[in-house]
């Protein structure tokens, strides 16, 4: 196998001649006949037992051509790809030329990375967001902190309250009937929270755990289920339990309980601390994606079409990877929504672009730069990826080519570059707009219309709006499949089905009530 000739057909296309002996060849359709004769039936043969003569002559000589061909297309090609020391992109497009007694002759059409002008890339003029940590944003990290160590303990002594955590059993009536999902028992509500129709909780306010009693509430006229909607309803609820959440304060014991600090003091400037990095890199990537925009605006290159499909092709699948990540995947996620894969590829297609032009902007800058990474920087790279990913070293070196590794790191170093020399100013803040001074006629004109409709008031008097209550829709089902994947959004219906689509449910920031006695409260689990 060899390559026979490299022709540029067109601006950033080549196509590659390459040529495979007859023996190679021959070898190549011997192995496809062995493995297709086992299914091929020829009348006075045994399955398997026919000379390829006599195949050959049944379907033609060339009956087994096309799968040799493919068979040694890929070692053939990859030979001839480094012979020609192209830098190609994207995917071949192949010919058969010919197959004689001399063999085979078959073309590769191939894009190469096009050749790309970049001026103007130190000295970038970018602005940085300035930013400062508030006490509230302090005071905010505490108070969740206090949160997830809140204690649940039973009130046993006074009667219910707002803030309290209440379990109640209740079963609803419209015109005497009970209807679907309007019943549960030992159910957890926060009172205060406006989760359940308006004027429900307040009316469990002021009883006692073990009182029985009714509920009586209008559902609202935009209630979600229509054969409900501004109907009078009548709840029998029973009270089972008054609970409270009590908060430790804000002092060095808690400190010392929720941190590594002793005092109150140094777990605050440890928060405020965290919120500054947090930010300061915030407005560090803002400044990065300010320079990849200006380096997407400064190249100079012919950019093959093919480049910007493969980078979305990778876009589209690392996203799809994220959602398996959480539980979904990327047909589930297409189900739910109703989109299409090409309209996710549509999406994805800015970005692509976006990545492809920074990418080859910086690989210049490698090069104008003559950037150079050291075989020890490879080798520490290559030692975090397996600390990534939980595999050898070896196994991330035969998996990974060590140039590609190499380049990767000067395009950081190029990065790095730019951004040092880039102009860095800080943002102003916007200044708020100023009001149009009315002219003299335009006063007049609205004095004049305001005279009218109060004129106009008086002789008619318009009825005053009816205040409803609007009901926030449902999450979709991708939302719910995304926290939990399919099998958990499905268990999580089965479980109430018709409670959380009639009956006046709490919504999710009720869960908070569910924390069973004297135990720690879980929800809004973060890491400081």
């Amino acid at each position: 196998m060899s390559l026979k000739e490299v022709k540029e057909i067109e601006k950033n296309k080549h196509r590659l001649t390459i040529t495979v002996d007859r023996k190679t060849f021959d070898d190549a359709v011997n192995k496809v006949f062995r493995q297709q004769s086992k299914r091929i039936t020829v009348p006075g043969f045994r399955r398997g037992k026919a000379p390829r003569a006599i195949i050959e002559k049944m379907y033609g000589s060339g009956v087994f051509h096309e799968d040799a061909v493919n068979e040694i297309l890929p070692s053939a090609y990859e030979e001839a790809s480094k012979e020609s020391k192209l830098d190609i992109v994207g995917r071949p497009e192949f010919d058969i030329e010919t197959i004689d007694e001399n063999g085979v002759v078959i073309t590769a059409d191939v894009y190469v990375k096009p050749e790309v002008k970049i001026d103007g890339y130190k000295g970038i003029e970018v602005e940085k967001t300035p930013f400062t940590v508030e006490e509230s944003e302090i005071d905010a990290e505490v108070e969740r902190a206090r949160e997830r160590s809140a204690r649940i303990s039973d009130v046993t002594d006074r009667a219910a309250a707002d803030g309290d955590i209440v379990k109640i059993d209740y079963t609803g009536y419209v015109d005497g009937k009970t209807f679907e999902g309007g019943a549960d028992k030992d159910h957890s509500l926060t009172l205060g929270t406006h989760t359940f129709i308006e004027g429900f909780e307040e009316q469990i306010v002021g009883k006692n755990a073990g009182d029985e009693f009714d509920v009586n509430v209008t559902f609202p006229e935009d209630y979600h289920a229509k054969e409900l909607a501004g109907k009078p309803a009548v709840f029998k609820v029973k009270l089972n339990e008054i609970k409270i959440k009590e908060l430790p304060a804000a002092d060095d014991e808690f400190a010392t309980m929720v941190s590594e600090f002793d005092t109150i003091g140094e777990y605050r400037d440890d928060i405020k601390a965290k919120i500054t990095d947090r930010k300061e890199k915030a407005a560090d990537y803002e400044i990065e994606n300010q320079l990849t925009e200006k380096l997407c605006d400064l190249i100079e290159a012919d950019i093959p079409e093919c480049m910007f499909d493969e980078e979305t092709e990778n876009c589209v699948r690392d996203w799809d990877n994220n959602l398996r990540m959480q539980g979904l995947n990327l047909n589930t996620y297409l189900k739910y929504t109703g989109m299409s894969l090409d309209s996710i590829r549509e999406e994805m297609r800015p970005r692509a672009i976006k990545q492809v032009k920074t990418r080859l902007a910086l690989e210049k800058i490698v090069a104008l730069e003559n950037i150079e990474v050291s075989d020890e920087e490879v080798d520490e790279e290559i030692k975090k990826m397996s600390e990534a990913y939980n595999v050898s070293v070896e196994e991330v070196k035969g998996l990974v080519p060590t140039d590609g590794v190499k380049l990767d790191i000067a395009v950081r170093k190029a990065m790095a570059l730019v951004k040092a020399a880039a102009v860095v100013t800080e943002k102003k803040a916007e200044e708020p707009k100023k009001a149009k001074k009315e002219t003299k006629d335009a006063k007049e004109a609205k004095d004049a219309k305001e005279a009218k409709e109060a004129d106009d008031a008086k002789t008619e008097e318009k009825p005053k709006a009816k205040k409803t209550t609007t009901r926030k829709p449902a999450a979709k089902k991708a939302e719910s499949a995304a926290e939990g994947g399919d099998d958990a959004s499905a268990k999580s219906e089965a479980k109430k089905p018709a409670a959380k689509k009639t009956a006046p449910k709490a919504k999710k920031e009720n869960a908070e009530g569910e924390n069973k006695e004297n135990t720690e409260t879980k929800e809004n689990k973060t890491e400081e």
